[in-house]
């Protein structure tokens, strides 16, 4: 079975693609990104530093699974601290053996995140690099936010997001790259759907299937 990994920096789509992806083509889904929040509000609710390594990787090791339900995941304080967590080699390496295997799987498996791609499976059977524009990716986050209540400001979003791209593409331990072989998917001008449709036939064609 294959696996199929989605790269892409953030609100551009490649969550929403991702388990799509594992629906239509019967794949579990993981989302990597959601580890790194994890990993950020532990480090938040625990007061411990962002910016210590040594500490931030000792919290990744015991990963607690169940903060992946909590909703504060998806708050922008929680996701600026992730982008910063997620720098340190310390985190990246206590979280790789989960995603690594989680990629194994004999059934295949579709994986999001920033270096699926190019470090957690490099031999993954199809890749895509979704991406949209900036300003694009800021109005879905805050129209995300805000339809669950939260008080966020599209221009502090856009700030953010400009931020945590320089972050992922310049840190020295697996940046967010688009390798040779992924298919680049710009979502800015597409619905959902017709995302997601582009995204099926992409993998369908590297997958030598007929969509």
């Amino acid at each position: 079975m294959p696996v199929i990994a989605v790269d892409g920096p953030a609100a551009s789509g490649k969550g929403t693609i991702a388990r799509a992806l594992g629906r239509y083509f019967g794949l579990p889904h993981l989302d990597t990104g959601a580890l790194y929040r994890t990993v950020a509000l532990s480090a938040l609710t625990s007061g411990t530093n962002l910016d210590d390594g040594p500490a931030a990787g000792l919290l990744a090791a015991a990963l607690d699974l169940s903060l992946l339900e909590d909703p504060a995941l998806r708050d922008s304080a929680t996701a600026e601290a992730a982008s910063r967590v997620s720098a340190h080699p310390e985190v990246r390496a206590a979280l790789l053996a989960f995603q690594r295997s989680f990629a194994a799987q004999p059934g295949g498996a579709v994986l999001d995140g920033r270096d699926i791609g190019s470090v957690i499976a490099p031999g993954a059977d199809a890749k895509l690099f979704v991406t949209a524009k900036p300003e694009v990716r800021a109005k879905r986050r805050f129209l995300e936010l805000t339809s669950v209540g939260r008080d966020v400001a599209e221009a502090a979003i856009l700030k953010d997001i400009i931020a945590r791209d320089a972050r992922d593409t310049t840190r020295a331990d697996a940046p967010l790259v688009r390798t040779a072989d992924s298919d680049l998917l710009d979502t800015s001008d597409f619905s959902i759907a017709a995302a997601v449709q582009q995204a099926i036939d992409m993998v369908s064609a590297r997958l030598g299937r007929t969509a």
